[in-house]
Protein backbone atom coordinates (compact mmCIF):
# COMPACT_ATOMS: atom_id res chain seq x y z
CA UNK A 1 0.00 0.00 0.00
CA UNK A 2 2.50 2.32 0.72
CA UNK A 3 4.28 1.87 -2.36
CA UNK A 4 1.13 1.86 -4.64
CA UNK A 5 0.98 5.51 -2.46
CA UNK A 6 4.07 6.89 -3.41
CA UNK A 7 4.12 5.87 -7.27
CA UNK A 8 0.54 8.28 -6.92
CA UNK A 9 2.14 10.71 -5.80
CA UNK A 10 2.69 14.10 -8.27
CA UNK A 11 5.77 14.86 -9.30
CA UNK A 12 7.21 17.63 -11.68
CA UNK A 13 8.68 14.56 -14.11
CA UNK A 14 6.50 13.03 -17.05
CA UNK A 15 4.59 10.16 -15.60
CA UNK A 16 5.32 6.18 -16.63
CA UNK A 17 2.69 6.01 -19.45
CA UNK A 18 4.00 9.28 -20.95
CA UNK A 19 7.63 8.76 -20.35
CA UNK A 20 7.42 4.97 -21.76
CA UNK A 21 5.42 6.08 -24.29
CA UNK A 22 7.38 8.36 -25.58
CA UNK A 23 10.61 6.36 -25.31
CA UNK A 24 8.63 3.67 -27.16
CA UNK A 25 7.87 6.46 -30.23
CA UNK A 26 11.20 7.44 -30.34
CA UNK A 27 12.99 4.14 -30.43
CA UNK A 28 10.79 2.66 -33.02
CA UNK A 29 11.24 5.83 -35.49
CA UNK A 30 14.84 6.05 -34.90
CA UNK A 31 16.25 2.75 -34.65
CA UNK A 32 13.73 -0.03 -34.85
CA UNK A 33 11.78 1.11 -38.00
CA UNK A 34 14.70 1.80 -40.39
CA UNK A 35 16.50 -1.20 -39.01
CA UNK A 36 13.16 -3.35 -39.57
CA UNK A 37 13.31 -1.64 -43.96
CA UNK A 38 17.23 -2.49 -43.92
CA UNK A 39 16.58 -6.62 -42.45
CA UNK A 40 12.95 -6.26 -44.93
CA UNK A 41 14.25 -5.50 -48.18
CA UNK A 42 18.08 -7.86 -46.90
CA UNK A 43 16.30 -10.89 -46.22
CA UNK A 44 13.12 -10.28 -47.99
CA UNK A 45 13.04 -8.82 -51.37
CA UNK A 46 16.46 -9.67 -51.91
CA UNK A 47 16.58 -13.10 -50.08
CA UNK A 48 19.17 -14.47 -47.96
CA UNK A 49 21.18 -16.57 -50.48
CA UNK A 50 21.46 -13.50 -52.79
CA UNK A 51 22.73 -11.80 -50.13
CA UNK A 52 25.39 -14.29 -49.38
CA UNK A 53 26.41 -13.88 -52.71
CA UNK A 54 27.27 -10.55 -52.70
CA UNK A 55 28.89 -10.67 -49.31
CA UNK A 56 30.92 -14.00 -50.03
CA UNK A 57 33.50 -12.15 -52.61
CA UNK A 58 37.00 -11.43 -52.01
CA UNK A 59 36.96 -7.47 -52.27
CA UNK A 60 33.67 -7.88 -49.52
CA UNK A 61 35.73 -9.63 -46.81
CA UNK A 62 38.65 -7.68 -47.44
CA UNK A 63 36.65 -4.48 -46.43
CA UNK A 64 35.17 -5.68 -43.95
CA UNK A 65 37.83 -7.89 -42.14
CA UNK A 66 39.83 -3.98 -42.66
CA UNK A 67 36.81 -2.36 -40.79
CA UNK A 68 36.37 -4.58 -38.02
CA UNK A 69 40.34 -5.35 -37.15
CA UNK A 70 40.85 -1.46 -37.10
CA UNK A 71 38.11 -0.58 -35.51
CA UNK A 72 39.23 -3.28 -33.01
CA UNK A 73 43.13 -2.48 -33.15
CA UNK A 74 41.93 1.64 -32.12
CA UNK A 75 39.90 0.25 -29.68
CA UNK A 76 42.36 -1.31 -27.42
CA UNK A 77 44.47 1.35 -28.00
CA UNK A 78 41.59 3.89 -26.81
CA UNK A 79 40.76 1.60 -23.96
CA UNK A 80 44.73 2.00 -22.43
CA UNK A 81 45.49 5.23 -22.92
CA UNK A 82 42.24 6.99 -22.96
CA UNK A 83 42.09 5.24 -19.13
CA UNK A 84 45.59 6.40 -18.89
CA UNK A 85 44.22 10.12 -19.60
CA UNK A 86 41.32 10.23 -17.75
CA UNK A 87 42.98 9.20 -14.77
CA UNK A 88 45.45 11.97 -15.16
CA UNK A 89 42.62 14.54 -15.49
CA UNK A 90 40.92 13.77 -12.77
CA UNK A 91 43.52 12.94 -10.27
CA UNK A 92 46.27 15.62 -11.09
CA UNK A 93 46.26 19.47 -11.18
CA UNK A 94 48.89 20.63 -13.61
CA UNK A 95 48.82 24.40 -16.33
CA UNK A 96 46.80 23.83 -19.24
CA UNK A 97 44.81 21.23 -17.50
CA UNK A 98 41.90 22.70 -18.86
CA UNK A 99 42.51 23.36 -22.39
CA UNK A 100 43.47 19.34 -22.48
CA UNK A 101 40.41 18.47 -20.98
CA UNK A 102 38.24 20.77 -23.77
CA UNK A 103 40.55 19.37 -26.41
CA UNK A 104 39.13 16.14 -25.77
CA UNK A 105 35.97 17.06 -27.25
CA UNK A 106 37.28 17.94 -30.15
CA UNK A 107 37.00 14.99 -32.20
CA UNK A 108 33.08 15.61 -31.21
CA UNK A 109 32.52 18.77 -32.19
CA UNK A 110 34.78 18.31 -35.64
CA UNK A 111 33.70 17.57 -38.68
CA UNK A 112 35.01 14.16 -39.87
CA UNK A 113 35.73 15.54 -43.32
CA UNK A 114 37.83 17.94 -41.80
CA UNK A 115 39.51 15.66 -39.40
CA UNK A 116 40.40 13.07 -42.38
CA UNK A 117 42.29 16.46 -44.24
CA UNK A 118 44.09 17.71 -41.41
CA UNK A 119 45.22 14.14 -40.86
CA UNK A 120 46.37 13.10 -44.47
CA UNK A 121 48.38 16.18 -44.14
CA UNK A 122 50.24 15.79 -41.53
CA UNK A 123 51.15 12.16 -41.85
CA UNK A 124 51.45 11.94 -46.13
CA UNK A 125 54.47 11.68 -47.56
CA UNK A 126 55.53 14.80 -47.42
CA UNK A 127 53.76 15.93 -44.18
CA UNK A 128 55.33 17.03 -41.08
CA UNK A 129 54.72 13.80 -38.81
CA UNK A 130 54.82 11.46 -42.09
CA UNK A 131 58.14 12.27 -43.40
CA UNK A 132 59.61 12.40 -40.13
CA UNK A 133 58.32 8.50 -39.12
CA UNK A 134 59.30 7.70 -42.67
CA UNK A 135 62.47 8.32 -42.92
CA UNK A 136 62.96 7.57 -39.16
CA UNK A 137 61.37 3.83 -38.72
CA UNK A 138 60.83 2.77 -42.45
CA UNK A 139 57.19 3.23 -42.41
CA UNK A 140 54.44 4.90 -44.36
CA UNK A 141 51.41 6.17 -42.94
CA UNK A 142 49.20 7.61 -44.71
CA UNK A 143 47.32 5.58 -48.03
CA UNK A 144 47.90 2.60 -45.30
CA UNK A 145 46.26 0.59 -42.63
CA UNK A 146 48.32 2.36 -40.38
CA UNK A 147 46.62 5.66 -40.98
CA UNK A 148 43.16 4.38 -40.73
CA UNK A 149 44.16 3.41 -37.57
CA UNK A 150 44.91 6.69 -36.36
CA UNK A 151 42.10 7.94 -37.96
CA UNK A 152 39.77 5.92 -35.75
CA UNK A 153 41.74 6.65 -32.37
CA UNK A 154 41.25 10.02 -32.88
CA UNK A 155 37.92 10.36 -33.39
CA UNK A 156 37.09 7.09 -30.70
CA UNK A 157 39.32 8.65 -28.07
CA UNK A 158 36.74 10.71 -26.36
CA UNK A 159 34.17 7.64 -26.03
CA UNK A 160 36.53 6.03 -23.60
CA UNK A 161 38.10 9.02 -21.43
CA UNK A 162 34.47 10.89 -21.07
CA UNK A 163 32.57 7.52 -19.94
CA UNK A 164 35.62 6.70 -17.33
CA UNK A 165 36.05 10.06 -15.88
CA UNK A 166 32.75 9.99 -13.83
CA UNK A 167 33.80 6.48 -13.08
CA UNK A 168 37.22 7.39 -11.47
CA UNK A 169 36.21 11.12 -9.52
CA UNK A 170 33.55 8.26 -7.40
CA UNK A 171 36.67 6.29 -6.59
CA UNK A 172 36.88 6.95 -2.94
CA UNK A 173 40.71 7.66 -2.20
CA UNK A 174 40.53 6.19 1.49
CA UNK A 175 40.08 2.75 -0.30
CA UNK A 176 43.44 3.32 -1.70
CA UNK A 177 44.78 4.55 1.29
CA UNK A 178 43.81 1.82 3.30
CA UNK A 179 44.84 -0.75 0.74
CA UNK A 180 48.60 0.97 1.07
CA UNK A 181 48.37 0.46 5.11
CA UNK A 182 47.48 -2.80 4.93
CA UNK A 183 50.66 -3.26 2.88
CA UNK A 184 49.75 -4.33 -0.52
CA UNK A 185 51.73 -2.66 -2.99
CA UNK A 186 50.81 0.07 -5.90
CA UNK A 187 50.86 -2.43 -8.44
CA UNK A 188 48.98 -4.56 -6.39
CA UNK A 189 45.99 -1.62 -5.19
CA UNK A 190 46.04 -1.20 -8.87
CA UNK A 191 45.19 -4.56 -10.14
CA UNK A 192 43.39 -6.14 -6.99
CA UNK A 193 41.69 -2.53 -5.92
CA UNK A 194 41.21 0.08 -9.04
CA UNK A 195 40.48 -1.99 -12.00
CA UNK A 196 38.19 -3.76 -10.86
CA UNK A 197 36.11 -0.77 -9.97
CA UNK A 198 37.28 0.88 -13.68
CA UNK A 199 36.22 -2.33 -15.26
CA UNK A 200 32.57 -1.65 -16.19
CA UNK A 201 33.02 1.89 -17.13
CA UNK A 202 35.92 1.46 -19.16
CA UNK A 203 34.54 -1.66 -21.46
CA UNK A 204 31.33 0.84 -21.93
CA UNK A 205 33.63 3.47 -23.59
CA UNK A 206 35.37 0.30 -25.77
CA UNK A 207 31.97 -0.36 -26.82
CA UNK A 208 31.14 3.28 -27.77
CA UNK A 209 34.14 4.01 -29.53
CA UNK A 210 34.44 0.44 -31.50
CA UNK A 211 30.86 0.73 -32.66
CA UNK A 212 31.77 4.53 -33.62
CA UNK A 213 35.26 3.51 -35.58
CA UNK A 214 33.43 0.50 -37.40
CA UNK A 215 31.25 3.15 -39.04
CA UNK A 216 33.69 5.89 -39.68
CA UNK A 217 33.89 6.96 -43.08
CA UNK A 218 34.56 10.79 -43.53
CA UNK A 219 37.79 11.01 -41.66
CA UNK A 220 38.89 8.01 -43.07
CA UNK A 221 38.71 8.21 -46.86
CA UNK A 222 41.06 11.02 -46.97
CA UNK A 223 43.90 8.89 -45.40
CA UNK A 224 43.09 4.99 -46.01
CA UNK A 225 44.12 5.67 -49.86
CA UNK A 226 40.94 3.81 -50.83
CA UNK A 227 42.84 0.70 -52.68
CA UNK A 228 40.66 -2.14 -53.03
CA UNK A 229 41.83 -5.41 -51.11
CA UNK A 230 44.41 -3.07 -49.30
CA UNK A 231 42.81 0.08 -48.02
CA UNK A 232 38.73 0.03 -48.78
CA UNK A 233 36.59 -0.12 -46.01
CA UNK A 234 33.59 -1.51 -45.95
CA UNK A 235 31.45 2.22 -45.47
CA UNK A 236 33.44 2.99 -48.19
CA UNK A 237 32.16 -0.14 -50.23
CA UNK A 238 28.81 0.55 -49.25
CA UNK A 239 29.03 4.05 -51.06
CA UNK A 240 30.59 2.17 -54.33
CA UNK A 241 27.87 -0.19 -54.57
CA UNK A 242 24.75 2.68 -53.94
CA UNK A 243 26.74 5.16 -56.67
CA UNK A 244 26.54 2.22 -59.06
CA UNK A 245 22.84 1.82 -58.15
CA UNK A 246 23.28 -1.30 -56.46
CA UNK A 247 21.23 -0.94 -54.25
CA UNK A 248 20.96 -4.64 -53.38
CA UNK A 249 24.48 -5.12 -52.99
CA UNK A 250 24.91 -2.20 -50.56
CA UNK A 251 22.15 -3.43 -48.41
CA UNK A 252 23.90 -7.20 -48.38
CA UNK A 253 27.25 -5.81 -46.95
CA UNK A 254 25.40 -3.28 -44.61
CA UNK A 255 23.54 -5.76 -43.05
CA UNK A 256 26.87 -8.36 -43.04
CA UNK A 257 28.30 -4.96 -40.57
CA UNK A 258 24.99 -5.17 -38.69
CA UNK A 259 25.46 -8.66 -37.72
CA UNK A 260 28.91 -8.60 -36.93
CA UNK A 261 28.64 -5.35 -34.91
CA UNK A 262 25.62 -6.38 -33.21
CA UNK A 263 27.85 -10.04 -31.79
CA UNK A 264 30.72 -7.77 -30.89
CA UNK A 265 28.40 -5.66 -28.91
CA UNK A 266 26.36 -8.38 -27.45
CA UNK A 267 29.99 -10.28 -26.47
CA UNK A 268 31.47 -7.04 -24.75
CA UNK A 269 27.95 -6.68 -22.62
CA UNK A 270 28.07 -10.42 -21.45
CA UNK A 271 31.08 -9.24 -20.35
CA UNK A 272 30.29 -6.01 -18.63
CA UNK A 273 27.83 -8.14 -16.81
CA UNK A 274 30.34 -10.69 -16.03
CA UNK A 275 32.55 -7.62 -14.52
CA UNK A 276 30.18 -6.74 -12.47
CA UNK A 277 29.07 -9.71 -10.99
CA UNK A 278 31.92 -10.51 -10.02
CA UNK A 279 32.63 -7.33 -8.08
CA UNK A 280 29.28 -7.59 -6.50
CA UNK A 281 31.16 -10.94 -5.14
CA UNK A 282 33.79 -9.55 -3.94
Amino acid sequence: MARTFLLRQPTPMPGWGLSFGVMALMLSVIVALPLSVLLWRGFIDFGAGAMWEVVNRPRVWSALGLSFRAAFVASLFNLVFGVLLAWVLVRYRFPGKRIIDAMIDLPFALPTAVAGIALTAIYAPNGVFGSAIQSTFGIRVAYTEWGIWIALIFVGLPFVVRTVQPVIEEIDRETEEASATLGASRLRTLVRIVLPMLAPGALTGFALALARSVGEYGSVIFIAGNLPNVTEIAPLLIVIRLEEFDYDGAVAIAIAMLTISFTLLLAINLIQIWSRRRMGAV
